[in-house]
């Protein structure tokens, strides 16, 4: 039984064979980070959390894909793959140059799509004109860092847009065609649970087909590390985490499609929270917590209840 509409279930009714994202990491900078508008990034954000060994600036695009197909061909020699531009901001720099690194993409052998993760403010009209055109002849998600709905809370953490800004470039994306994608984090500083179940309609509300939800993780290295360190600040127990998010998918349009609902930072770069967990074991936790709602002598039934009349 299915609690809501989960991303892997979707994808595979998108294509008749296995489809495993390769991350790339193409070079790319953020305009928070190079001066544009700030320096030092998100407070929050250390790019090496999340990029898997094959994936190295070093190298090109094309030869980073072949590193991860042979990663991943060793256990599933049938797969093919979707292109995920994730490191840093994947639409800043000129229309050329994002066609030439999108195509020597989808030129490798295997590979089926793009998934381009980008800015709300590093959109055009443009560049929107190029990807409703590329839509059309490939498997295309575009995924937005929104992160939070509250403008105090964009500013803190160094953001450099307001929600304003994410929801413009949504919808202007979603009215081409393009597969949307929003990534937010529950958590962040100055956000309890309140606060992150008032912006839950918010984001629902939103042109998205996708949504990625992770909880907040503080990286060595970065100024919320240094903020954290100062005057440690709540952050959620697994329990509470789980409590949060069947909270909130409760909130949500139920033909969303919920791509993920944690972040699993290297053990050596992570100070908290420590919870131990993989995300495949997080999901079969809060899966768990779902069939125990639809029991009806459960405690926890009500926000089912809540659930099934979105």
């Amino acid at each position: 039984m299915k609690f809501y509409n989960d991303f892997g279930t979707w994808l595979r009714q998108q294509f008749p064979f296995r489809v495993q994202k390769l991350a790339v990491d193409a070079g790319f900078s953020c305009p928070n980070r190079d001066g544009r508008l700030s320096t030092g990034g998100c407070s929050y954000c250390d790019n090496r959390t999340f990029n898997p060994a094959y994936c190295d600036r070093r190298l090109t695009v094309s030869e980073q894909l072949e590193q991860g197909k042979r990663f991943f061909a060793r256990k599933y020699p049938d797969m093919r793959y979707l292109a995920y531009f994730q490191a840093f901001t994947n639409t800043y720099d000129s229309l050329p140059k994002l066609q030439q690194l999108y195509d020597e993409a989808l030129a490798v052998p295997g590979v089926v799509g793009l998934v381009i993760g980008t800015r709300p403010d590093c959109i055009s009209d443009a560049l929107l004109d190029y990807l409703e055109q590329l839509s059309r002849r490939t498997f295309l998600i575009v995924e937005y860092g929104v992160e939070s709905a509250n403008d105090n809370t964009l500013r803190r953490i160094n953001r450099g847009h307001d929600f304003a800004c994410s929801r413009d470039a949504i919808a202007r994306t979603h009215s081409r065609g393009i597969l949307t994608c929003a990534h937010i984090i529950l958590g962040l500083p100055g956000e309890d649970a309140e606060e992150s179940l008032r912006q839950a309609p918010l984001i629902s509300a939103l042109d998205i087909d996708i949504l990625k939800i992770h909880q907040l993780q503080v990286i060595r290295g970065t100024r919320l590390a240094d903020e954290y360190l100062r005057q440690p600040f709540h952050l959620y127990t697994v329990d509470e985490y789980i409590d949060l998010v069947v909270k909130y998918i409760s909130l949500l349009r139920q033909d969303i499609v919920l791509e993920r609902f944690v972040s699993q930072s290297p053990d050596n770069l992570l100070i908290a929270p420590r919870w131990g967990l993989k995300n495949h074991e997080f999901t079969d936790l809060l899966n768990r917590r779902f069939r125990s709602m639809m029991k009806p002598d459960s405690q926890h039934a009500q926000p089912s209840d809540q659930h099934s009349q979105q």
